[in-house]
């Protein structure tokens, strides 16, 4: 417990404990909704970006431990979200100042948490969290409202683990519909860009939006279908690409989305996926994946470019990682991730088709590699 972060009086905050299931116990305040969250514990590293972290439903299952120590500085907005709602299932920060100042601000982060019905702690020495989940990898935790420990950790220690969760159909939207929106502009809001170039079938697996709104701004007409649409389905709507977007969860219990990744393939459409699409790309042609230790979590990520030695500073949120040494021969690697020489990008040399494990609309985080959205639009151009 971190008391000299509240110099108001910690009274004022409910007590809260985050129990790991290695028995680890950490006394803080809650900042959030009431009662208590039960999840895979992970640390992030980017230093803005909180509100659309949190709003990010590949954290579905997920408590978000934000290793900036000041977080909610400047509030929250409704422009800021990556989806309908907020899909971590957790957050855990250092220090949550009481003081909100930004001109956009319409709410305070704990408020807004309380809205959602977020658990969430604050007044933590998330250094040493950060540590432990270093060492001995993710693992599931409790943050609970109250002091009862022994009951926090009973409750981390039932965490079943991510692995042969299937997220992404829970996530997912339950129908088709169109998308029309552009990317935001201070003083303009979103665009309406002309979309009448391509017309891209996005797959949601737990989409964020300013992927759907960067492909808007090149010229695409998209219709976002259900994580379990049929490819025969998807054929009917005579798309000019498929797009495979992110998500929650182990990539193995998707099969719907594995088989359905074939045919687009034995069809030669062109196909762009990222971070959950990555990996459903990688199992469609035969490879596999693996659990990470950590996982990749931040906005500061270096990858490189097998082929232009460029390295580029990346957003990445995944948990899982195809394994290189699996994939065929007609599979070509084209980025590593420089922190751990994982896999972070393939693309087929007999197929229209290529993959990035990280998130390049970069929300947050840097645009370095927004380029490959322009590689989908040459893949479509070249087969008209």
């Amino acid at each position: 417990m971190l008391p000299q972060l509240f110099p108001e009086g910690i009274n004022r905050f409910p007590p809260a404990i985050l129990a790991l299931a290695d028995g680890t116990i950490f006394r803080g305040v809650s900042i959030g909704a009431s009662g208590h969250t039960v999840a895979e514990v992970v640390f992030n590293t980017a230093m803005t970006g909180y509100q659309e972290i949190l709003t990010d439903p590949s954290y579905s299952g997920q408590i978000v431990t934000l290793t900036y120590p000041h977080i909610g500085n400047t509030g929250v907005n409704a422009e800021d979200v990556e989806a309908n709602r907020v899909y971590a299932a957790g957050l855990v920060v250092r220090d949550c100042p009481a003081r909100v100042s930004n001109f956009r601000s319409t709410q305070s982060l704990p408020d807004y948490l309380a809205a959602q019905g977020i658990v969430a702690i604050s007044g933590i020495d998330t250094r040493k969290l950060t540590r432990i989940l270093r060492e001995k990898g993710a693992q599931g935790g409790c943050i609970f409202v109250g002091t009862d420990a022994e009951r926090a950790v009973e409750l981390a220690r039932g965490f079943a683990g991510m692995a042969g969760q299937d997220l992404a159909k829970v996530v997912s939207v339950t129908s088709s519909s169109e998308w029309t929106e552009g990317t935001w502009q201070l003083g303009e809001g979103f665009s309406k860009p002309d979309q009448s170039k391509f017309h891209v079938v996005a797959y949601d697996f737990g989409i964020k939006t300013n992927i759907l709104r960067l492909l808007a701004d090149r010229g695409c007409r998209l219709t976002l279908v259900p994580a379990q649409t049929s490819a025969e389905d998807v054929l009917k709507l005579n798309p000019d690409g498929v797009f495979l977007s992110n998500g929650p969860g182990d990539p193995e219990p998707c099969d719907y989305a594995i088989t359905a990744t074939r045919t687009f393939l034995d069809k030669k459409l062109p196909v762009f996926g990222i971070c959950l699409g990555h990996q459903i790309m990688g199992l469609a042609v035969g490879g596999k994946t693996l659990k990470m230790k950590t996982g990749h979590h931040g906005a500061n990520h270096p990858v490189q470019d097998l082929q232009s030695k460029r390295v580029f500073i990346t957003s990445q949120n995944h948990g899982f990682a195809v394994d290189a040494a699996s994939l065929p021969a007609n599979a070509r690697v084209t980025h590593v991730s420089l922190f751990d020489g994982t896999l972070q990008g393939f693309e087929l040399t007999d197929r229209p088709a290529f993959c990035f494990q990280g998130h390049p609309e970069a929300s947050p985080g840097p645009h370095d590699i927004l380029e490959l959205f322009d590689k989908f639009i040459a893949l479509m151009s070249g087969q008209k």
